[in-house]
């Protein structure tokens, strides 16, 4: 029973130890999609003086969109939230702009 009392401080430094190595070891490539602006449908919607059913469709098979939620219960509406990263966003602008 008494290796189940352990600090919160030991079980943050496990945890730091544990899971450090893995984070440390990825390219800044990698970590950028994390760490740049996403955008919501609305905001790009105002953006591009779209609607955001007009923005939603865009986007929904575009890969790197980030979407949340989508579970739920079988009779219920099941709401999703969408974050389009920044990189995301200029490619889809770059994509749909002639020349």
């Amino acid at each position: 029973m008494a290796r189940f009392k352990t600090s919160f401080e030991e079980k943050a430094e496990w945890m730091r130890n544990r899971f450090a190595p893995a984070s440390a070891s990825l390219p800044i490539s990698g970590i950028s999609g994390f760490t740049e602006r996403h955008y919501a449908i609305a905001e790009i919607a105002g953006l591009w003086n779209l609607s955001s059913d007009a923005v939603r469709k865009l986007f929904q098979d575009e890969p790197g969109v980030l979407v949340l939620g989508g579970q739920g219960a079988p009779h219920k509406r099941r709401y999703t939230t969408v974050r389009v990263p920044e990189s995301v966003l200029q490619r889809v602008h770059r994509r749909m702009t002639k020349v």
